[in-house]
């Protein structure tokens, strides 16, 4: 079996989870973890929720799946109809992938065929700034951190972008005008500009103050390039408000979302974007967007991300996220004083650790699970994004994992 991010022998042994229901993994030896982790920051409402399992349970008794070319069906519809009233500014237009990933390879295409639409082919480049992470497929590998990201092997291979520096946690002007230096000086080949809201996630964890994206959306107006924010990781209210975006008060002409859409049950995406780009790319040579993948709109996906949105949009996680920010912050702040910590942040339902050199995973793992907690650190990071419907005395326990964690990290330095 080979598992993300490994090779043979893996580095660290899997544990094997039998079961799993509200925030808590059930391992075969008998062990019970607190999953910290959300499963990579989808699993929002816990394991076995009951209006999930229902509405999973109800559309398998009428079809699991339907090709989506040519045919169409109420879960998807009703989905793309509730995504489009959810989202900021006007994101009319609903493209459903199969992963986040796929969602920024979409985003990509859109950007490319609305300038090719538009008579201007040259616009082919996407503009960023570095430190994000935006998936693992060719596209979106490309907009990752091209020196020090997780692809920066693959430089060479994958289309060469335009990079602005890493956006500061506080608002700079100084840092405002290099960013518009290097759109302004790429702006007759950019088709758009893509970014990671206010929170850059696998590229390591790093916060940046919401007002630099009113700077993106002024530039891509001026220039003429798409702007794409990519929420997959900070949508649905991790961030402490339901888009990441919504801090600023900005809305992006394209938007990826995943992971938390269905509450972790299944693999599901989508890109947004408006009445005016889907028309113009639609005007095009193509006649449309050039994408189709096997399991676009699945039914059975669909409805649950249905079941997740009634969630949502019953309101409950801005407690949720304001309460789990408090009980971060303080049970966090240990850590400030352990060698080898250089930083300590939280933002909503976000935790991060910061040491000064890549964590030894088996060590560091092992001091976490003794705490009765499943975190997966990963670089120099120790890190949570719990399920926002974790209690207070579970957030205590992450936080106490956490900070053993980065203290067995930092040991003997």
């Amino acid at each position: 079996m080979w598992h993300p991010y490994g090779g043979f022998p893996a580095s660290t042994e899997p544990l094997p989870v039998v079961s799993a229901r509200g925030t808590r993994l059930q391992l075969a030896d008998g062990r019970e973890l607190v999953d910290g982790m959300s499963s990579w920051w989808a699993a929002i409402h816990g394991y076995r929720h009951p209006h999930l399992d229902a509405a999973a349970h109800r559309q398998i008794d009428t079809m699991s799946h339907v090709m989506f070319g040519g045919l169409t069906h109420e879960p998807a519809v009703e989905l793309a109809a509730r995504l489009a009233r959810l989202a900021p500014g006007a994101l009319n237009k609903v493209f459903l992938a199969d992963s986040g990933s796929v969602s920024v390879e979409v985003a990509a295409k859109m950007a490319i065929q609305f300038q090719r639409s538009l008579g201007r082919p040259e616009r082919t480049r996407l503009a960023t700034w570095r430190g994000g992470y935006h998936g693992d497929t060719l596209a979106p590998m490309s907009v990752c951190d091209p020196q020090g990201g997780m692809h920066a092997m693959w430089r060479g291979v994958v289309a060469e972008q335009v990079f602005a520096p890493a956006p500061p946690a506080h608002y700079d002007a100084a840092y405002v005008a290099e960013l518009e230096r290097v759109i302004r000086e790429h702006a007759d080949e950019l088709a758009g500009i893509i970014v990671e809201p206010v929170v850059q996630g696998a590229g390591g964890m790093r916060f940046h103050h919401p007002d630099h994206l009113r700077d993106l959306r002024r530039l891509a107006d001026e220039t003429g390039a798409l702007l794409i924010f990519d929420e997959i990781a900070t949508g649905f209210g991790r961030t402490g408000e339901l888009w990441a975006a919504d801090h600023a008060g900005v809305a992006p002409d394209v938007m990826c979302v995943g992971k938390a859409l269905t509450g972790g049950y299944l693999t599901l995406a989508a890109t947004l974007t408006t009445d005016r780009v889907a028309e113009v790319i639609s005007a095009g040579e193509a006649g449309g967007l050039a994408h189709g993948p096997t399991f676009m709109g699945n039914p059975l996906a669909c409805a649950v991300a249905c079941a997740s949105l009634d969630l949502v949009e019953a309101g409950e996680w801005r407690e949720q996220v304001a309460r789990i920010e408090a009980g971060l912050r303080r049970g966090l702040a240990p850590a400030r004083e352990l060698p080898g910590v250089v930083d300590v942040r939280v933002l909503g339902a976000i935790g991060v650790v910061q040491l000064d050199r890549p964590v030894e995973m088996t060590t560091t793992t092992s001091a976490i699970t003794s705490h009765g907690v499943w975190l997966r650190p990963f670089r120099d990071l120790v890190y949570t994004m719990p399920p926002l419907i974790s209690t207070d005395e579970e957030i205590d326990l992450i936080c106490a994992a956490a900070v053993a964690g980065a203290a067995a990290a930092g040991a003997g330095r």
